[in-house]
């Protein structure tokens, strides 16, 4: 399947291979699905180690149940919502509701300290002013910003929204996030 054949699909065939017995698929899976769920797990204001410990878990029932899922197209859908509600699950279980220690993602991949730092200072203002944004543009965000080619069906799905909305509702979420951008001073575009 080619690269740009959409995130359901790319999961889709990854786990019926996986199922049918080709184990390396299921670090294939792993590795394309593994952004979305963190973004998940961290949208729900878990902290690092509530959303590690949802994200393996929902990985394990995956690989328990993987001979119950009748269709495999929803195997996205079904790793969202098992990460939501096992971060929901340890959050009780942790006898708080915490905030994220933020929003931003790690910056790993930089050649140079000082590139890091730049990078690591866009990025915190960048995922600051997603946090400003309504809750439905921030998970929306959130779940496109980190899928090569979002699978709109699978995104409706764990969202709650209609297939048809998505495209009109990115579009004003980030014209909402462009205009605060360009009025703040510590961002360059």
């Amino acid at each position: 399947m080619s690269a740009t054949a959409s995130l359901g699909a790319r999961a889709a065939q990854a786990f019926v291979a996986y199922r049918d017995g080709d184990r390396e698929q299921l670090r294939e899976l792993v590795a394309l699905l593994t952004p979305l769920l963190w973004h998940t797990a961290r949208s729900q204001h878990a902290p690092r180690e509530i959303a590690e410990d949802a994200i393996q878990t929902a990985w394990l029932r995956l690989v328990d149940a993987a001979d119950t899922i009748t269709d495999p197209r929803g195997v996205v859908s079904w790793l969202v919502v098992t990460v939501k509600r096992e971060t929901w699950r340890l959050l009780r279980l942790a006898g708080r509701e915490t905030t994220p220690e933020s929003g931003v993602p790690d910056v790993t991949d930089a050649v140079t300290p000082e590139d890091a730092a730049v990078s690591g200072d866009q990025q915190r203002v960048l995922w600051a002013h997603v946090d400003e944004l309504p809750e439905r543009c921030r998970a929306l965000l959130r779940v496109i910003a980190f899928a090569p080619a979002p699978d709109y069906a699978g995104v409706a799905a764990s969202l709650g929204m209609p297939v048809g909305s998505i495209g009109p509702t990115r579009g004003r979420c980030l014209a909402k996030l462009r205009t605060i951008l360009l009025s703040d001073p510590r961002w360059e575009a």
